[in-house]
């Protein structure tokens, strides 16, 4: 079940927009999209696909096995990622719980390398990542990208895709980009061009 939902979504899931490839958390915040015709995707709903996503993103091995419980945390944290990018994008207040959230994820798990024993090499620092604790590490890496993006240069150009009635982010790396892919573009021009074939108002 899990494969031929995978499959489904790998044929009508978008390539990545603008800017995925400096900041994962760009590319976290669209792993859900609204397409034309009722049609949508979530490259994090189940924890195969969720687990997929971690392991193209150097976030996770291959080996971990992800349970549900761990894929919805993956899900409420890309709610308030996007939250929090939207708030940007419309220059409102950004809403409290969201910016919880991050802060949680932030905190979530120890930032320096912790102090170990081993029986060979003596007392060593290591950076520990038991599988119990990849997604948290995982949501910490992704929340600090993200707060990264927020507070940085780069947040003058994150915008929202102009071709409704998708709704994912992208970094406006052109002046005159509006749209997270060339499959929106495209959309947005066909429609141009059948108004003024048909007089109808853009």
């Amino acid at each position: 079940m899990d494969d031929t939902l995978a499959t489904d979504t790998a044929r009508i899931a978008l390539p990545p927009a603008p800017g995925a490839d400096q900041y994962r958390s760009l590319d976290f915040a669209n792993t859900a999209a609204t397409l034309p015709a009722g049609q949508s995707y979530d490259l994090l709903s189940t924890p195969g696909s969720a687990m997929r996503w971690l392991t193209a993103h150097d976030l996770a091995t291959p080996d971990v096995r992800l349970y549900e419980v761990c894929a919805q945390r993956m899900r409420t944290l890309r709610t308030h990622i996007r939250a929090l990018f939207a708030a940007r994008v419309d220059s409102t207040t950004p809403a409290e719980g969201s910016l919880r959230a991050v802060n949680e994820a932030l905190t979530a798990v120890p930032t320096a390398p912790l102090l170990d024993w081993d029986a060979t090499q003596g007392l060593r620092r290591v950076q520990a990542h038991p599988v119990d604790r990849v997604v948290n590490h995982a949501l910490a890496t992704l929340a600090a990208d993200a707060a990264d993006l927020l507070t940085g240069p780069d947040a003058r150009i994150l915008a929202a895709c102009g071709s409704a009635p998708c709704d994912r982010f992208l970094m406006r790396t052109h002046g005159r980009r509006h749209w997270c892919s060339t499959r929106c573009g495209d959309r947005v021009r066909a429609a141009r061009a059948y108004a003024r074939r048909s007089g109808a108002p853009d």
